[in-house]
C-alpha cells in the first residue's frame, strides 16, 4: 500500500498530506535526465548567442541550473511539461505507485488534469528577492481553473526532484482551511488581501521520492530558496474521470480505469500533438479565473 489508512484520513481531514518514499531514485532519474538534456541544449543555444560564458558541464544538475540561471535568467524560459513534451515525463504521468496512492484518495477511475508543470526555482539573490514566476504567493489551486471544476475532486501532487527544505524553498501550507471552500483571489492568482485564513501555516518539507498531496482548496505558497542550488519539482493534478477539469481548452486524458481499461491513454505521439494543437489554438487564453 503506497499510503496507510492513517495517511488517507489525514489527507481528508487536513487537505494536505506529506508522503515520503512514494518513488525511488530510479523512478525519477529518467525525468531528471530528460530536463538535464533539455537544459544542455538550451545552454548551448544561449552560449552560441553570446549570453552564457560558462556551461558548467561537470556540475550536478541542481547546482548547474543555478549557475546557468545566474548568468542568463532566461535559461528556463519556455520550459514546461507541455512545451518540452518529454517521453519520460509522459510515462511518469501514469506511474503505478502514484496512481495507487491516488486511487486511495479519489477512486479507481482517474484522469490526468491538464494543469501540470515543471518548476526550476533558482536561488534568491543577495537581497533575498525572488522574481516573477518563481515568487508564488498564497493561493488555492482552484484559482488556476474555471469554476466549472469547483465540484471536481482534483488532487495536486507536488513532487520534488531534489530534497526540499525550509532553506531551499519548500512549500508552506494552511491545513484544514480547505473546508472553507473557494477564497476570493486577486489581483492575479493570489488570495485577496484580508482573505487569508486564520489557521496557522506550516512548512511542508519533503525529500526526493516523496509527494505533497493537496486538496484544490488548500492554501499554499512557495518560500524563498536560500540555498546555492535550484529547487526542482513537478506538480501534477488528477481527478475522477468524467468530472470537469477547469481547463477545457487543454488536453486531459484517462490514466487508469478498472471499468474501461481500453480508455487508458498511452499514445505518446498523440499526446504531443494534442498539446501542440491546444497551445496553438489558445495562445492568449487566460488560465486563471481572476
Amino acid at each position: 500500500m503506497p499510503l496507510s489508512d492513517a495517511q488517507v484520513r489525514i489527507f481528508h481531514k487536513e487537505g494536505v498530506l506529506v508522503a515520503e518514499s512514494i518513488f525511488d531514485d530510479a523512478d525519477l532519474a529518467p525525468i531528471i535526465d530528460e530536463y538535464a538534456a533539455w537544459l544542455t541544449e538550451r545552454a548551448n543555444t544561449l552560449r552560441a548567442e553570446g549570453r552564457l560564458a560558462d556551461l558548467y558541464p561537470d556540475m550536478p544538475f541542481a547546482r548547474r541550473t543555478a549557475l546557468l540561471h545566474a548568468q542568463a535568467p532566461e535559461i528556463t524560459e519556455h520550459m514546461d511539461i507541455a512545451t518540452v513534451l518529454g517521453p519520460a515525463t509522459f510515462a511518469f504521468l501514469r506511474h503505478p505507485r502514484l496512481l495507487a496512492a491516488l486511487e486511495l484518495l479519489i477512486g479507481a477511475e482517474i484522469t490526468c488534469n491538464p494543469i501540470q508543470h515543471v518548476r526550476a526555482k533558482p536561488p534568491a539573490d543577495s537581497t533575498g528577492a525572488r522574481d516573477g514566476f518563481h515568487d508564488v504567493p498564497w493561493h488555492q489551486d482552484a484559482a488556476t481553473m474555471s469554476n466549472e471544476a469547483d465540484n471536481s475532486d482534483i488532487v495536486t501532487c507536488w513532487i520534488p526532484l531534489v530534497d526540499t527544505t525550509r532553506h531551499n524553498g519548500c512549500l508552506e501550507v494552511i491545513p484544514h482551511a480547505w473546508r472553507g471552500g473557494y477564497i476570493a483571489h486577486g489581483p492575479g492568482p493570489r488570495i485577496a488581501s484580508g482573505h487569508l485564513p486564520a489557521e496557522a501555516p506550516r512548512p511542508a518539507p519533503v525529500r526526493r521520492g516523496g509527494v505533497v498531496f493537496m486538496h484544490r482548496y488548500t492554501p499554499h505558497r512557495s518560500t524563498p530558496n536560500l540555498s546555492d542550488h535550484t529547487r526542482w519539482s513537478i506538480d501534477l493534478r488528477y481527478q475522477p474521470t468524467g468530472t470537469p477539469t477547469g481547463r477545457p481548452f487543454h488536453p486531459s486524458f484517462v490514466v487508469q480505469s478498472r471499468q474501461q481499461p481500453a480508455e487508458v491513454f498511452t499514445d505518446y505521439a498523440a499526446w504531443c500533438q494534442t498539446w501542440r494543437d491546444a497551445l496553438a489554438a489558445t495562445p492568449e487564453m487566460r488560465s486563471h479565473r481572476t
